[in-house]
């Protein structure tokens, strides 16, 4: 058997339980195009404005409204530390996900094919977010030497998985997507907070996040149909560890 090891990082004390015989996702209901729509047209408003504010070449009132934004809060919470919380809370909301399905819990796809669409919206995500970092080479309101600030990737991690969760588990358990949000939003806040971010590299971030993760997993079903026949049951999920403790899972393939 010939492994094709995707790691995800997550730190846990032992094995987790996980296993798939298939890639075939459930059918998902068709959603009304208005209902679509929106929720496209949200997250893609949320990017704009992030752009816009970027330099008073593009946008002067939204430039100088984002630079008294952060003025005023850093008068209110100019000693808040978050003592690294968000580097933590962007990932939670998979956390649970996984939690959830080791339990035996089940999701609207299984969780060989859940890991397959978080791997896939982690590198959409990340490919969209350096790009813009690299073009736009935006300081951070604390650090005028560190041209990373524009979009936020804590921000676009958090509200991806709290998307990813809410595709989950969202039908079954309303509070979950309610939760994974609010812990997402706490997230870009804490980023504020802090000083690292402006606040619309944030806004930026969760549309950036949220569009990546509904992109893939809206593709998901047509990108199974396209395996050659026989591949998917042939594919298994198993979990593992990776050096240094933490808990991985590798793909694996039997001919």
């Amino acid at each position: 058997m010939s492994l094709l090891i995707l790691c995800i990082g997550l730190r846990a004390q032992a094995q987790i339980p996980v296993a798939d015989s298939a890639v075939v996702a459930r059918p998902v209901p068709q959603r009304p195009f208005r209902a679509v729509a929106l929720r496209i047209a949200v997250p893609s408003v949320l990017v704009g404005v992030g752009v816009l504010a970027h330099s008073p070449r593009y946008n002067q009132t939204l430039y100088e409204v984002k630079r008294e934004m952060q003025e005023e809060t850093q008068e209110v919470f100019g000693d808040f530390n978050s003592h690294g919380i968000d580097d933590y809370t962007r990932h939670a909301p998979l956390a649970v996900a996984y939690g959830l399905m080791a339990t035996g819990h089940r999701g609207e796809r299984t969780a060989l094919g859940f890991t397959l669409i978080y791997l896939a919206a982690h590198e959409l995500d990340q490919a969209v977010v350096s790009n813009l970092k690299r073009i736009t080479a935006e300081a951070r309101p604390n650090n005028a030497t560190d041209l990373t600030s524009f979009p936020s990737s804590h921000t676009s991690q958090a509200f991806l998985t709290a998307t990813l969760l809410h595709e989950q588990y969202g039908r079954q358990y309303p509070w979950l997507s309610v939760s994974g949000y609010a812990v997402a939003a706490a997230t870009g806040t804490m980023r504020v907070l802090s000083n690292k971010h402006w606040a619309t590299d944030v806004l930026a971030g969760a549309g950036i996040g949220f569009l990546s993760a509904e992109t893939v997993w809206h593709l998901y079903p047509t990108l199974t149909r396209l395996l050659p026949k026989g591949v998917a049951q042939k594919l298994l999920l198993v979990p593992t560890y990776v050096p240094g403790g933490g808990a991985g899972f590798a793909l694996a393939y039997q001919p």
